[in-house]
C-alpha cells in the first residue's frame, strides 16, 4: 500500500528535501532537537531506531553523540541521500508497516520524527505501531512526534488522533511513559503537537 508521504512527496524527493533542511541550518536554526531529546533519556553506546528517517538528520546526529543507530524508510529517494551523507550507517528500505529488519535491533529505542505516524498508509497504523515495536528490547522506548492539527501537518496530510495513536500502542504491548508538547520538553498542553515516549513491558520480551 502506498503511504501518505509517498501520496504527498512524489518520486525523487529527497534532494528536495534535504536541500530545504540544508536552509533551514543554514540560516541558524537549531536542527537536532529530536536527537538531543533522545540523548536525554538513553545512555551513550545505546541503539538506537530512526523509523521514517528521511535524509537520516537524527540517525546521523545521535551517531555523532555515540549512539549505535540504523535508519529505515520507504523513500528510496531519501534514503539514496542518507546513504551518500553517511555511506558507514545501515540504512533499510521497507514500509513500516512491514518492516522487518534482517541484522540490526533489537533496539533500545525507536524514534518516530517528523509526523511520521500521519503519513503512514491509511488503515496500517496498527501494523505499522506492531512492526516497529517488535524491534523493540524489552524495557525499551517508542518516541514518537507529530502533529495534530492542520497547522502542524504537511498540506493534505489527515490527521491522526492521539488516542488512535495510544490505542495502537496499547495493542501492541506498550505503555504511556511521558508525553511532551515539543522536542524540547516542554509540557503538553493538547495545542497542536506532541511527543509520545511509549515503553515495552520488560514482561513482553523482544522481537
Amino acid at each position: 500500500m502506498t503511504t501518505r508521504w509517498e501520496q504527498l512527496a512524489g518520486p525523487d524527493s529527497g534532494t528536495k528535501y534535504q536541500r530545504r533542511f540544508d536552509a533551514l541550518a543554514a540560516s541558524g536554526q537549531d536542527m537536532h532537537g529530536e536527537a538531543r531529546f533522545v540523548a536525554t533519556r538513553l545512555a551513550p553506546g545505546s541503539a538506537v531506531l530512526d523509523a521514517g528517517c528521511g535524509t537520516g538528520r537524527v540517525a546521523i546526529r545521535l551517531h555523532e553523540l555515540g549512539y549505535a543507530v540504523a535508519g529505515v524508510d520507504v523513500d528510496a529517494s531519501m534514503l539514496a541521500v542518507a546513504a551518500e551523507r553517511a555511506p558507514h550507517l545501515p540504512w533499510v528500505h521497507s514500509d513500516l508497516a512491514a518492516l522487518s529488519l534482517d541484522g540490526p535491533g533489537p533496539f533500545d529505542a525507536v524514534v518516530l520524527a517528523g509526523n511520521v505516524i500521519p503519513l503512514l498508509g491509511p488503515g496500517t497504523l496498527d501494523a505499522a505501531v506492531g512492526a516497529v515495536t517488535a524491534h523493540v528490547a524489552a524495557g525499551g522506548v517508542i518516541i514518537a512526534g507529530f502533529g495534530l492539527d492542520a497547522g502542524h501537518l504537511p498540506t493534505g496530510c489527515p490527521v491522526t488522533p492521539l488516542a488512535a495513536y495510544d490505542l495502537a500502542c496499547s495493542r501492541a504491548g506498550l505503555e504511556l511513559a511521558d508525553r511532551f508538547g515539543t522536542w524540547d520538553g516542554t509540557p503538553f498542553l493538547d495545542d497542536g503537537y506532541a511527543v509520545s515516549v511509549h515503553q515495552r513491558c520488560a514482561s513482553s520480551g523482544s522481537g
